[in-house]
C-alpha cells in the first residue's frame, strides 16, 4: 500500500508539471528508448523482412487498425512468429519501451490466450490462433527529434505509438481484448488478462446507491461489441450515466481506478500525459454507464467517457467469456492533432 501511495503521489506530481507546461510539448525519456530499440529492430531484420515492417509515415497503412483476426482484416508488417530469436527479442524490447511492466504483461496474457483457444477449440476454428502472430510496422525513421510511429498488433491486441518532433509520445487508439476472458481449464486455469479493467467497472457499479445505479444503467441488454468500433474518426457518445460530480469522493476514487486500469498499461511518462489531458478536461465531467446485466456471468457492458476520451468494455460473448476492450481520445489518435498544430505552428 505504502508503494502505490508513494507512486501515486509521484504521478500527482508528474501531472501538476505536465499541466503547467500547458500547450508546450512534453519531452519524454522513452522516445529515446523507443528510437534506439526501433532502430536497433529494424536493423537485426533480415533486408526482406525490414522493407515489409518499414513504411514513411505518411502511408495510410499507419492509420489502418483492428482487434480481430489477420483472417478477416489483412495486416501488414513483418509478424513474431516469422522473425528469428533475437529479432524476437528486440520486438519484445519495442513493446516493452511504449508500455509499464503491468501494460507488457496484459499484452503477453492477451497474446497467450490465443495459444489457449487454439487448445480449447481442438484446432478445429477458421482461425489460426498462433500466439507468434502479431506484426510490427515501423513508419518513418526512428529518431529522437523527428516525428514517425510505431505499431504492434494482432487479434485482440492494437497497441499505436506516435512521436511528434521527438516530444510527445500518442498512444492511441488502443484495444485490448481477451478470449477466454477467464480460462476455465488447463495449466493456466484462471487466467484472466483484462481482470484489473472488468474489475473496476464491477465495483464502481457497486458502489453506486440506487438512484445512482438507475442513472448509469441505460439498458438492459448489453450491446453486442464496443460501440464506437474501430471508425478513425469517433465523436463522443450519448451523455449517458452517472456523472463524476454527483459521485461520493470514495466513487470517484473508483471511477478514477477504471481510468487507471487503462492508463497505467502504458509506460509511466505516457501514463502521465493521458492524464494530464483527462485532469485538465475536468474528471467531474467524466460518466459512468452501464448496460446488460450486473453479474459476472451475465452479459455486460461498461463505459467511462469525459470530455476528451473514451473506455469501453464488453463480456457479451461465450457465454460470457470474451472481453473486447478500447481506449479512445476524441480528435487526437494518432498524434493528428499535434501535427495539425505543427503545420500551424510552423507554416
Amino acid at each position: 500500500m505504502k508503494a502505490m501511495t508513494f507512486a501515486r503521489a509521484v504521478l500527482v506530481l508528474s501531472l501538476a508539471t505536465v499541466a503547467g507546461l500547458g500547450a508546450k510539448r512534453v519531452a519524454t525519456r522513452n522516445v529515446a528508448q523507443m528510437a534506439d530499440a526501433a532502430t536497433r529492430f529494424l536493423a537485426s531484420l533480415p533486408g526482406e523482412q525490414r522493407a515489409r515492417a518499414s513504411f514513411a509515415f505518411d502511408a495510410a497503412e499507419r492509420l489502418r487498425f483492428h482487434f480481430i483476426p489477420t483472417e478477416t482484416f489483412a495486416r501488414q508488417g513483418v509478424t513474431i512468429a516469422e522473425m528469428g530469436l533475437a529479432d524476437r527479442e528486440r520486438a519484445h524490447v519495442l513493446l516493452r519501451t511504449g508500455l509499464s511492466q503491468r501494460g507488457y504483461m496484459t499484452a503477453t496474457q492477451i497474446m497467450e490466450t490465443e495459444g489457449i483457444l487454439r487448445l480449447l477449440e481442438g484446432g478445429r476454428g477458421q482461425f489460426a490462433r498462433d500466439p507468434q502472430e502479431y506484426y510490427v510496422s515501423v513508419f518513418g525513421t526512428p529518431t529522437t527529434s523527428g516525428t514517425w510511429g510505431w505499431r504492434f498488433e494482432g487479434h485482440h491486441l492494437s497497441l499505436q505509438f506516435t512521436v511528434v518532433e521527438g516530444a510527445i509520445t500518442v498512444s492511441s487508439p488502443t484495444f485490448l481484448a481477451a478470449n477466454p476472458a477467464e480460462v476455465p481449464e488447463g495449466p493456466r486455469r484462471g487466467m484472466r488478462a483484462l481482470a484489473r479493467q472488468e474489475d473496476a467497472g464491477r465495483a464502481l457499479l457497486g458502489a453506486l446507491d440506487a438512484e445512482q445505479r438507475q442513472a448509469a444503467i441505460f439498458q438492459d441488454v448489453a450491446p453486442r461489441d464496443v460501440v464506437a468500433r474501430v471508425a478513425l474518426d469517433i465523436d463522443p457518445l450519448a451523455p449517458i450515466g452517472v456523472a463524476a460530480g454527483a459521485m461520493t469522493p470514495a466513487q470517484r476514487e473508483l471511477l478514477m481506478e477504471i481510468v487507471h486500469a487503462y492508463t497505467d498499461v502504458m509506460a509511466d511518462e505516457i501514463a502521465v500525459l493521458r492524464l494530464a489531458t483527462v485532469q485538465q478536461a475536468g474528471i467531474e465531467n467524466i460518466r459512468f454507464a452501464w448496460a446488460g446485466g450486473t453479474k459476472r456471468a451475465e452479459l455486460s457492458y461498461f463505459r467511462v467517457q469525459g470530455p476528451t476520451f473514451l473506455i469501453e468494455l464488453t463480456n457479451t460473448m461465450n457465454d460470457p467469456n470474451h472481453i473486447h476492450s478500447g481506449w479512445r481520445d476524441f480528435g487526437a489518435e494518432f498524434g493528428r492533432d499535434v501535427l495539425a498544430a505543427h503545420m500551424r505552428e510552423d507554416h
